[in-house]
């Protein structure tokens, strides 16, 4: 499913118009993006919960001439699925 897919669903499923669902999806993309660069943690019961974690610099290899490069640190975006969500796919 994509972004436009989403907001169909969505607009269907709440009996809104699709561009309240956009707008409502974008809303919750900036939220959760926006809550996240500023370092706090994310959580839907039942659906799961995104975190910030910190990836150290490390040393890797380029696969073609197998020299050594440096990887620079830098921020990850971590998500756990809840236990709603899991039993749903599962």
């Amino acid at each position: 499913m994509n972004k436009t897919e989403l907001i169909d669903a969505m607009a269907a499923d709440a009996g809104i118009t699709k561009a309240a669902a956009k707008k409502a999806l974008e809303s919750f993309l900036g939220n959760v993006g926006g809550s996240l660069k500023a370092g706090n943690r994310v959580s839907l019961v039942g659906f799961g919960s995104w975190s910030v974690s910190k990836r150290s610099a490390r040393e890797g290899r380029n696969p073609q001439t197998g020299a050594t490069i440096k990887i620079a640190a830098k921020n990850v975006v971590k998500f756990k699925a809840g236990a709603e969500l899991s039993g749903a796919v599962n």
